[in-house]
């Protein structure tokens, strides 16, 4: 900047010198002439150095190139450092991804074992179950809610198996329904009837076949009736 400003000054001190030998046509020119060799020699030496000082300019250039290439490699660290945080936080974040996904499928396989876990269990029951014990179930089944829903046909089963693994009842289906004074039709001989004269629907076949593979719409419970408090399917309360 200093040099730009010497430059000027310069331009402007010529500007004025060629401005005062034209007024005066000359006259400094000629007088000019007669200076000692020497003094004029010295002025333009001192000249030169008021105009032209290269030591300080190429100090300034220097010290602003400095400056510049520290600048420069100042912002190149805060790039890389930046660069090495976003990394490691990218780094992080997939690394925290990952193992959410591993977990998900982990636990979703997990999940499906126990599904198939339960199923074959469910197979094996229902596969242990002779046919005579799954036609009286149907039979019992129509006796008590042939005409029920066909979901509360199912519940009916369910309440039967459910009792059968309980451990407060007979761990067998004939047990459980010919138990004393659990099922009205068993107790008043109608079961018997429709059973010798394979008088149950294929709806109750089907809905015995269905709670013996497992189907179960009313959870835990181990009774029912027609009156008072719990869960409702159809005319039927389970509890």
């Amino acid at each position: 900047m200093k040099y730009n400003q010497n430059r000027r000054i310069f331009r402007m001190f010529y500007v004025v010198t060629a401005s005062v030998t034209l007024l005066t046509g000359f006259t400094s020119l000629a007088a000019e002439k007669d200076m000692p060799v020497k003094q004029k020699s010295v002025e333009v030496h001192n000249e030169t150095e008021v105009t032209w000082n290269f030591t300080e300019i190429v100090n300034e250039v220097h010290t602003d190139a400095v400056d510049e290439m520290k600048a420069a490699a100042e912002a190149a660290q805060e790039a890389y450092i930046k660069k090495v945080e976003e990394e490691k936080r990218a780094a992080e974040e997939a690394k925290k991804l990952a193992e959410e996904k591993a977990a998900q499928e982990a636990a979703a396989q997990a999940e499906k074992e126990a599904r198939e876990k339960a199923v074959s269990g469910q197979s094996a029951q229902a596969a242990s179950v002779s046919a005579a014990e799954q036609e009286l179930l149907a039979a019992l089944i129509f006796c008590e809610a042939g005409n029920q829903p066909y979901e509360g046909q199912v519940a009916v089963g369910a309440v039967v198996m459910n009792r059968v693994r309980s451990g407060s009842f007979p761990n067998t289906i004939t047990d459980v329904i010919y138990q004393s004074g659990q099922f009205t039709p068993a107790m008043t001989g109608w079961l018997d009837s429709v059973l010798a004269s394979d008088g149950y629907t294929d709806a109750a076949v089907q809905a015995a076949a269905d709670a013996l593979a497992g189907s179960n719409p009313i959870g835990d419970c181990l009774y029912f009736s027609t009156g008072g408090g719990g869960y409702q399917l159809g005319d039927h309360y389970f509890r």
